[in-house]
């Protein structure tokens, strides 16, 4: 059914999608029979393509060009594919999206080179475009992902942190790209700097909700559903919203002993998901989330009139209560 709701939303897009999905096929073309194999293997894993949806969206409020828009949409979404494969790496994660990752299909080496490759591909797409300012962007926002990344290594296991710091983490590792898809998608497009900056701060605020969702149903909902088991990220010593709001509780504290030293049997993992399920914590993350949401919706406001300004608002919406 969510499947469906995404599929109505990106409905209008849907012609200007596959030329993105072509280009991104094109652009992870290699030489190397294992390097192309280990890319490909990424674009038929499928994805919901939020980076590059934001791009168009954006730029519908310039001058709308898939032919210039491809060469924004498509860096975008290999940066985030590139993040995914080394996250695979670090996380030592088998499964992701229902399929094999790319370290276990291949291994650790081949994945790494394949995370390496697919950034410079994206690199090399988006020199098509003349704008310094987007370069810089880019730049930018590739830098502070790895910085959240180190940090959230750095901060594995750690029981005793701060929402702020929760905060910073995921802007840096999720709410950025976003942010930068919307603020890049309306620069290449010609849109006026101050709605540029609201489309930026936009990004920002659905990216955010977007991530404290994504921590939710990693919890939430099944195996099935998230295509990995369910409490992937605690289960990887990532400490999220819900576990943040949690952190005293003694029975959380013994989990979270037991995944370090590696003795969390199936049977606890399952105890585990009812106890954060039948908490306090999902309802106190929700409304995070909401808050963002509607921060998010209120720079929509801000924005001139144009038919746009309700497809941004059905896909922040979709974003802020889907359930997978």
């Amino acid at each position: 059914m969510e499947k469906m709701k995404l599929a109505l939303l990106y409905a209008e897009f849907k012609s200007d999608i596959d030329v993105i999905e072509k280009e991104l096929v094109q652009a992870l073309n290699s030489s190397s029979h294992m390097l192309n194999d280990a890319s490909v293997h990424l674009v038929q894993a499928g994805g919901k393509r939020i980076r590059p949806v934001f791009v168009l969206l954006c730029a519908k409020f310039g001058q709308y060009d898939i032919e210039r828009l491809k060469h924004v949409a498509v860096p975008l979404e290999l940066v985030h594919m590139a993040s995914l494969v080394h996250d695979d790496v670090i996380d030592d994660s088998n499964m992701r999206r229902g399929q094999h990752t790319v370290k276990a299909q291949w291994n650790n080496r081949v994945a790494m080179y394949t995370g390496d490759f697919i950034f410079a591909r994206a690199l090399q797409s988006l020199a098509h475009i003349e704008q310094p300012i987007i370069h810089q962007v880019l730049a930018h926002t590739m830098v502070e992902l790895c910085n959240g990344e180190v940090i959230q290594i750095e901060d594995k296991f750690q029981l005793n942190q701060n929402i702020k710091t929760y905060f910073r983490r995921i802007k840096r590792k999720t709410a950025l790209l976003i942010e930068s898809s919307c603020y890049m998608g309306a620069l290449a497009a010609g849109v006026s700097q101050k709605d540029a900056m609201h489309l930026k701060r936009f990004g920002y605020f659905v990216g955010m909700s977007y991530q404290i969702i994504d921590d939710i149903l990693d919890f939430t909902a099944t195996d099935k559903e998230l295509g990995k088991p369910a409490g992937s990220d605690l289960l990887n010593g990532n400490i999220t919203l819900p576990v943040i709001y949690m952190q005293n509780d003694p029975r959380i504290q013994a989990y979270v002993e037991q995944i370090q030293t590696g003795q969390l049997t199936e049977q606890e993992r399952q105890h585990m998901l009812t106890l954060v399920r039948n908490s306090e914590a999902i309802a106190k993350a929700s409304a995070i989330s909401e808050r963002y949401l509607q921060k998010a919706l209120h720079e929509i406001d801000q924005l001139p009139k144009h038919p746009m300004r309700k497809k941004l608002r059905d896909i922040a919406r979709f974003i802020g209560k889907r359930d997978f």
